[in-house]
């Protein structure tokens, strides 16, 4: 198999390919992100992880399957992201309480030759009813600053989740089985 590099510098994208068992290397892509804001959700995530995996590509000389990913949260139209303050955090954990939300990513697994696979996975999350104390103490454990919604749903805040359609690997930041199924489908 063509070697597979990961556009990213997610830890959680890292750790989801390294218990699968799959072979990978990191080539983190330039930090600046152009800015979609304009794009729909479903079309934004998709233009990120494509620009994360092109900017891969455009380094490399060598035949490489790249796979740039992007996760968002949204909820009644809005995106969440990283949370930027403890006010921040606790208004995102707030509005996700006692409700469902969107997280949505998109994928793209690129090759120097001209293959390309862009695609999108979403997944339902329903979060218990949260107390104050249950949101000031899952800040506390500063968990929720390096997350998208401001919550991991592998970490502390597992707890909190009362119901989940979709796929699981999709809501840490990598539809683990989607992508499976394009390396499978190339690599047999």
């Amino acid at each position: 198999m063509t070697q597979l590099i990961l556009a990213s510098a997610s830890p959680r994208r890292k750790e989801i390919l390294e218990r699968a068992g799959i072979s990978f290397t990191i080539m983190q892509p330039d930090e600046k992100e152009s800015n979609f804001s304009n794009l729909p959700v479903s079309k934004l995530v998709k233009a990120l992880a494509k620009e994360k995996a092109q900017n891969v590509v455009n380094k490399i000389d060598r035949d490489c399957l790249v796979l740039g990913a992007d996760t968002l949260v949204y909820l009644k139209g809005k995106i969440l992201g990283k949370p930027s303050s403890i006010q921040d955090a606790y208004a995102m954990l707030e509005s996700l309480s006692g409700r469902t939300h969107t997280v949505i990513s998109g994928v793209c697994l690129l090759t120097k030759e001209g293959f390309e696979r862009v695609f999108t996975v979403k997944t339902k999350v329903k979060f218990m009813k949260l107390s104050k104390k249950d949101i000031e103490d899952y800040i506390a454990t500063k968990e929720p600053f390096d997350k998208a919604g401001a919550y991991g749903i592998q970490g502390y805040a597992s707890k909190f989740i009362k119901k989940i359609k979709g796929d699981y690997y999709n809501v840490m930041g990598l539809p683990l089985s989607s992508v499976y199924s394009v390396i499978k489908e190339i690599y047999g």
